[in-house]
């Protein structure tokens, strides 16, 4: 049998642009995501929830918040490789290189309302109405879903909320979606005690 000869596969080469801002607040991107959560918007909802820098800082608030954001997209990771992947590609950019307790009270600073406010606008349906598997006739079709693995500190003010776990020792909180069928994309969201479970409507979770 003659021997084959195998030619090479053709190689295509795909180059992207991701743009970042100058200076201290470089490190406030999420590579091409940034398009989705915009610098403007970020400052926005910042000024609106009031945590602005008083002053400008190595880790200005506008990049506390894409920080925050990367936590949720490398959650098995801790804070300073998280900051890593922040600033893998600011080669040749003075980058800060920040301790775990600053990049913690940098968390501690914004808190929760600017986070809350950015999913606020963000959230919602993202289908056309003539997608398939959206709809149901005339009305838009969603669908709860829960999850109440989700394990946080064992603090006083935790307990308090959330009472103890009985089958471990941290207290867990249950979260609550309203997806879209078909996209899966989040309309409403909350926490809450297991305690109560899937079964009543989730407060913030029932208007379409």
């Amino acid at each position: 049998m003659p021997g084959h000869c195998v030619l090479p596969s053709p190689l295509a080469t795909i180059t992207r642009t991701v743009t970042v801002a100058a200076g201290r607040f470089a490190p406030g991107h999420l590579g091409e995501l940034t398009a989705i959560v915009p610098f403007e918007l970020v400052d926005a909802v910042l000024s609106e929830t009031r945590v602005v820098q008083r002053r400008l800082r190595d880790l200005p608030s506008r990049v506390g918040v894409y920080f925050l954001l990367a936590m949720c997209m490398f959650p098995e990771v801790g804070y300073r490789l998280v900051w890593a992947k922040l600033t893998a590609g600011l080669s040749g950019m003075p980058v800060v290189r920040p301790s775990t307790k600053a990049l913690r009270d940098l968390r501690r600073r914004l808190g929760s309302a600017p986070v809350r406010a950015l999913f606020e606008v963000l959230a919602g349906p993202l289908a056309r109405p003539t997608m398939p598997g959206v709809r149901f006739g005339p009305y838009r079709t969603v669908s709860f879903d829960g999850c109440s693995s989700i394990k946080v500190p064992d603090s006083e003010r935790n307990r308090g909320w959330l009472g103890r776990c009985p089958h471990g020792g941290y207290p867990q909180v249950e979260l609550m979606t309203l997806v879209e069928t078909g996209t899966r994309a989040v309309i409403a969201a909350v926490f809450g005690p297991t305690r109560e479970g899937e079964t009543p409507t989730p407060p913030g979770c029932c208007t379409i």
